[in-house]
C-alpha cells in the first residue's frame, strides 16, 4: 500500500468500531487523533459519557485548523460500523486491496471519508480559503445523536459551512429525505385455538388493515419532490415511500393471540413538511379502521426531518465547481432516499452538502464491504479543490 490514504485507511478498517457494543471507539478515535496531529492540526475531543448515562466512552474527534479565515467548514465522517456479519470471503478487519478495490468492513462507509479528509488536508494545509474543522463521530449508525448531533448541540461547535462525508461519489447530495416509523396494533380477545368462536382473532384484521395500506403506499409514491433522485432511481425525483418491516403476533400455535402488530417505516420527501406527512397517515389509518370496524391504535416511535440546502445557494455551487475541477464537468444535484447527519447542520441553519466515496454497488453495510480506489482518491481530491 503506497498512498497515505490507503495506509490510514488500513489502520482504521483494522479496529473493529462496532456500534452496537461500541467496542474499539477509544482505540479508532486515539489513531485519527494521532494521524490529524501529524499533519498539523489542532486536536479537540468532546465524550458526552458524563451525560449519555451507559457508562459507555463516545470520543468524538475535532481536528482544527485556522488560517484565519472568514469562514469554518466542518467535513463531517464517522468512525463507526455496523457488525460484520457472516459470509465475508476476506477478513473484514483487515484491508484487502483487489482490482481497483479495498476490502473491510467501513472501508466505503465511512473509514474512507476519513483517511481522504486526512489526506486532503495533508495536501492543502496552509494554502486553503476556509478555516477547516474535521469531525470524525461515533454512532452514526445508529442515529448520531452522541456523535455530530452531540458536537453542534451540547458542544455548540461553530460552522458556516459543511459537507457531510459519507454519501455516494457521482452526486452532490443537497437535501435527505425525513423519516417517520411507528407501529399499527390491533386488539383482540386470547382464546383456545380448538374454540375460536370464544375468542376474537386479531391476526387476521391486522392483514385486512395491512391489505388496504396499499392504496396509501400508492398515495406516498405518488408524491414528488422538486429535487432529483439519485442515480439509477426508478423515478427521476425523489418520492415518498411506505414499507411495513416487522410483524408480531403470538406465543403459541395453538393459542389465539390477544394482540398483533405491524411496524412501518414511512420516507418523507425532502421538501416535505413533515408534520403535514404525519396528518396524512393518520388521516388515512382513522378511515381505515372506521371503515374495517376494527379496534387498533396507530402509534408513533421515532420521527426525523429530512432537510433541503437550495441548490443556488452560493456553497452548492462552490461544492459544484470543486467537482468540476476533479471530473471536467459538474456533478448533477440530488437528494437521498435515506437519512443523512446533513439534518444537524440544517437544523442550525448551516448550508450543507453530502458527498462521499460510497458507490451503489459496494456492499455497505453487507458482507465483503468495499470501496473504489478511483473513488477514494476523486473525494480526496474533491475535499482539497473545494479548500483551495
Amino acid at each position: 500500500m503506497t498512498s497515505y490514504e490507503l495506509r490510514v485507511l488500513e489502520e482504521l478498517v483494522a479496529i473493529n468500531t462496532d456500534s452496537t457494543r461500541k467496542c474499539g471507539y477509544e482505540e479508532c478515535a486515539s489513531v485519527i487523533a494521532g494521524k490529524m496531529k501529524e499533519i498539523g492540526l489542532k486536536v479537540d475531543v468532546y465524550d458526552p459519557v458524563d451525560i449519555v448515562g451507559d457508562g459507555k466512552r463516545r470520543p468524538n474527534v475535532v481536528g482544527t485548523l485556522d488560517i484565519g479565515a472568514e469562514e469554518t467548514l466542518g467535513l463531517v465522517t464517522h468512525y463507526d460500523v455496523v457488525p460484520p456479519g457472516e459470509g465475508w470471503h476476506r477478513d473484514p478487519f483487515r484491508l484487502t486491496v483487489e482490482g481497483g478495490r479495498a476490502y473491510g468492513r467501513g472501508a466505503a462507509d465511512d473509514k474512507s471519508a476519513i483517511a481522504a479528509c486526512l489526506g486532503a488536508l495533508s495536501k492543502t494545509k496552509e494554502s486553503g480559503k476556509y478555516n477547516v474543522k474535521l469531525i470524525a463521530s461515533p454512532d452514526e449508525e445508529v442515529g448520531g445523536r452522541w456523535g455530530i448531533g452531540y458536537v453542534l448541540g451540547e458542544v455548540a461547535l461553530k460552522l458556516d459551512c459543511g459537507v457531510v462525508v459519507d454519501a455516494m461519489p457521482d452526486m452532490v447530495c443537497i437535501g435527505a429525505s425525513g423519516i417517520i416509523q411507528g407501529e399499527i396494533r390491533v386488539r383482540g380477545v386470547q382464546g383456545h385455538a380448538g374454540y375460536p368462536h370464544r375468542a376474537d382473532n386479531p391476526i387476521p384484521k391486522l392483514a385486512a388493515i395491512i391489505k388496504d395500506f396499499e392504496a396509501f403506499i400508492r398515495q406516498r409514491e405518488s408524491k414528488l419532490s422538486k429535487i432529483d433522485a439519485p442515480p439509477g432511481s426508478p423515478k427521476n425525483k425523489v418520492w415518498g415511500r411506505f414499507s411495513f418491516t416487522m410483524l408480531g403476533s403470538g406465543e403459541k400455535e395453538n393459542v389465539i393471540p390477544p394482540k398483533a402488530w405491524a411496524r412501518f417505516d414511512m420516507r418523507v420527501l425532502p421538501d416535505e413538511p413533515i408534520a403535514e406527512a404525519r396528518s396524512e397517515l393518520a388521516e388515512y389509518f382513522r378511515k381505515k379502521q372506521e371503515q374495517l370496524g376494527i379496534d387498533a391504535e396507530l402509534k408513533l416511535l421515532h420521527e426525523d426531518t429530512g432537510f433541503l440546502t437550495p441548490p443556488e445557494s452560493p456553497f452548492v455551487q462552490r461544492f459544484r465547481r470543486a467537482t468540476a475541477s476533479v471530473f471536467g464537468k459538474p456533478l448533477p444535484l440530488g437528494a437521498s432516499l435515506g437519512g443523512d447527519d446533513g439534518k444537524f447542520l440544517a437544523s442550525r441553519g448551516i448550508p450543507v452538502v453530502s458527498y462521499g466515496a460510497i458507490a451503489e454497488d459496494t456492499r455497505f453495510h453487507g458482507t465483503d464491504e468495499f470501496v473504489y480506489l478511483k473513488d477514494l482518491f476523486n473525494l480526496r481530491d474533491v475535499i482539497s479543490e473545494l479548500i483551495k
